[in-house]
């Protein structure tokens, strides 16, 4: 009789990464196509209450699966991978808890945008790849359904959305409907394809406009009549999500999921409360340097009334924007030696939801390689006065966003669903490109105290929805109230700072990674400053932090002390075989490494060891 041996578990991980990725692409069929992945079927959303039943009910038989897997044996990475496939599953079981489904996100990232996105993600190449988009455009009017009868479910148990929350999310679809059938995001893969002159291709993008006006537009016009209605029918003044059934529990489970921690409200309201004040001592300093003494509010005052930091127009705002991502392409190579294939490109939000959009967002580029990825800025110049443009690019294009979500499609050697599942990391993903827009110090990208300024201004609004965000869900703020805090501190528009706070009511918790995730990657830059001494390398600390994928901060500072340890366990075996072969002086010709001046290298620009000399031993 044959005894056929038992899975090592390497092999017991991989085979469960590639079921969870199978589970991914089947019951999340969007996160596959944008993966560049192959589906048998045209479905892209399943969200039905019998999909979302499955959904749980497959996610507990996987998570049994990973329990059983020993990381004892596993390798720093395949330790990363298991312990995110565990969490993946149990927060998809604890948010099917939660009743996440029956009460989803509406703005501004609705099922509305959710598809428009897909749409700009789009290329269609063929007349095959242009028939299969437009059966999926077909199925988009009953995903609205699906999610519509949800939302019914949800409020037959007592769930309540915001009122300005409806109002918010019905008026983004009005803005969609805005627009003209032919203009719509709806038909610009095909004007962005290279074969759209052939014949065939013209025919299904005639029967794509046929879609859109006989079936999707209806079916939007639906949907916004749906959210008003709810307005009508009983929706809350409070902005609170814990002001409902089960509302504290809830708002746990979404902090603990966006923020990739244990930390509790309380504990996250006390952060921002001193982070706010640290950033309020630097913006001090800054308004000196400005010419304003300490006059905070009169230097906001200043920014905001002085026409000299808002572009003329849209188009000029955009170039502006183009000119300065070319100036951070170029210091690219000093800081990073893992750079992206695929490049990126920078486009105008439309005028019709420029008003209750961020000044600027990153459209990652599809896995594929077929289209750039697209740095998006508002069709407002209002939205986006010049003196935050630094600290703009660099977050949601090179070396931010753009970068690090690109470069993590093209990591092959990790499973699939860490390769494509950056979504889900919220802490990691924001906290890496808010580090950037402190490293545009050292980059040289801010020239003038005013763009300093909007480095912190940056900051700073990251640091208050900290303190904002748990106001309002925890501890009962008022929409008034937390506008005022904000307004305080920062020195955006009223209507900017009111739909930041809009979306802290329609996203629970969702703003509460960006600045935790950016004090986390400081703490490890920090840290690996203080080991490597002047072996450090900015170089060679990026590409660990950006071959780590997108994971929780746990992981993170897990696959980084890694890194570290082959770090200086390289460094002892090279000095351990110095002191064994050097026998005899050592000429060296070329510049040597100095201790850290601020360049990238680590090097004094000219330096030079004298002529001949005994090597030097590493710095512990």
């Amino acid at each position: 009789m044959t005894v056929q041996a038992q899975p090592t578990a390497h092999q017991a991980l991989a085979t469960l990464a590639e079921r969870y990725w199978a589970f991914e692409c089947h019951e999340l069929p969007l996160s596959a196509v944008l993966a560049g992945q192959t589906l048998d079927d045209a479905v892209l959303f399943r969200e039905s209450a019998a999909d979302h039943e499955r959904r749980d009910h497959e996610a507990g038989r996987l998570l049994k699966l990973a329990e059983q897997i020993d990381a004892g044996s596993l390798n720093a990475q395949e330790r990363a991978t298991l312990a995110l496939i565990h969490r993946e599953l149990a927060g998809l079981r604890a948010q099917h808890a939660a009743d996440s489904w029956q009460r989803p996100w509406l703005f501004p990232a609705g099922p509305d945008f959710t598809a428009m996105f897909w749409a700009n993600s789009t290329s269609v190449g063929d007349a095959a790849s242009a028939a299969l988009y437009v059966e999926r455009l077909a199925g988009l009017p009953a995903y609205l359904r699906d999610v519509q009868s949800n939302i019914e479910a949800g409020h037959a148990r007592g769930y309540r959305y915001p009122r300005v929350v409806l109002q918010s999310a019905a008026a983004n679809t009005r803005g969609i409907l805005g627009a003209a059938p032919e203009a719509s995001a709806w038909l610009s893969p095909f004007k962005r394809s290279p074969a759209a002159a052939q014949p065939e291709m013209q025919a299904q993008a005639e029967r794509a406009l046929g879609v859109v006006r006989e079936a999707l537009l209806p079916a939007l016009q639906s949907w916004s009549a749906f959210m008003e209605g709810l307005v009508e029918r009983g929706a809350r003044e409070s902005l609170s999500c814990v002001d409902g059934p089960a509302g504290a529990a809830y708002y746990r489970t979404w902090v603990r999921h966006f923020t990739s921690t244990t930390d509790d409200p309380d504990e996250v309201h006390a952060l921002g409360l001193a982070e706010v004040a640290r950033l309020e001592r630097e913006i001090e300093a800054v308004a000196r340097d400005a010419g304003h003494g300490g006059d905070v509010p009169g230097y906001r005052a200043f920014l905001a009334a002085d026409p000299q930091f808002i572009a003329p127009s849209r188009d000029a705002l955009r170039e502006s924007i183009e000119a300065l991502c070319k100036r951070v392409d170029r210091r690219i190579p000093e800081f990073f030696g893992l750079i992206p294939r695929i490049t990126y490109g920078v486009q105008s939000i439309p005028d019709a939801v420029s008003a209750r959009m961020p000044p600027a967002y990153a459209q990652p580029s599809p896995a594929d390689g077929t289209a750039a990825g697209i740095f998006w800025i508002s069709g407002l110049p209002s939205k986006a006065p010049s003196y935050l443009h630094p600290a703009l690019v660099v977050h949601e294009a090179w070396p931010g966003h753009l970068m690090h979500l690109a470069l993590l499609n093209e990591q092959a050697e990790l499973p699939a669903f860490r390769r494509y599942g950056a979504v889900k990391y919220t802490a990691c993903i924001e906290g890496w490109a808010l580090y950037c827009e402190t490293l545009g110090i050292e980059m040289g990208l801010y020239t003038t105290p005013h763009e300093h300024y909007g480095r912190l201004e940056m900051e700073m609004w990251r640091a208050v929805r900290l303190v904002v965000d748990t106001g309002i869900h925890a501890r009962g703020w008022s929409r008034e109230q937390a506008v005022a805090y904000m307004t305080e501190r920062l020195s955006l528009s009223r209507e900017t700072i009111e739909g930041e706070v809009d979306r802290y009511a329609a996203l629970p918790a969702q703003a509460l990674g960006y600045q935790i995730g950016n004090l986390k990657l400081r703490e490890l830059r920090h840290r690996a400053e203080r080991q490597l001494g002047t072996r450090f390398r900015h170089r060679d600390f990026h590409a660990a932090v950006m071959s780590a994928g997108a994971v929780t901060l746990p992981v993170l500072d897990d696959l980084v002390s890694d890194w570290l340890q082959r770090q200086q366990a390289a460094a002892t075996s090279r000095l351990r075989h110095s002191r064994r072969t050097v026998s005899a002086p050592i000429c060296w010709p070329w510049p040597a490494p100095q201790a850290s001046t601020g360049s990238p290298t680590g090097a004094t620009p000219g330096a030079r060891l004298p002529a001949c000399n005994w090597p030097r031993e590493p710095t512990a």
